[in-house]
């Protein structure tokens, strides 16, 4: 008899999801946006290659960040992921809207408000 599996942490049930974009888009990019006391940063600090997404949003959570995951897309081509927007932070201030020009295909957020 196989050793039976343990039921997903609710960490990986969140980030599943991610694991499951990035298999079926091994390419797409994901793009890091935090904020603070002071607000959002309206750019990326960093972009992360699709193998790199899971293991870095893994990390943050396990050290208490709150984030939000959206499966970006531009308007004018909503049925093509552009990039996965990932969004920290440790306030209660939750993220701001997409910018316009942006749809969100996917989304999710951490712990769920």
């Amino acid at each position: 008899m196989a050793p039976q599996k343990p039921d997903p942490t609710p960490q990986e049930t969140f980030l599943a999801p991610l694991i499951r974009i990035v298999r079926k888009s091994p390419t797409i990019e994901g793009l890091v946006f935090w904020g603070g006391a002071t607000g959002w940063d309206p750019h990326p600090t960093e972009a992360l290659e699709a193998e790199e997404i899971a293991f870095y949003a893994e990390g943050l959570l396990d050290d208490g960040f709150r984030m939000r995951w959206i499966l970006a897309a531009l308007a004018e081509a909503p049925d093509q992921p552009d990039h996965l927007r990932l969004e920290f932070w440790q306030d209660h201030s939750p993220p701001p809207p997409l910018s316009a020009g942006w749809v969100a295909l996917q989304q999710a957020t951490w712990p769920d408000p």
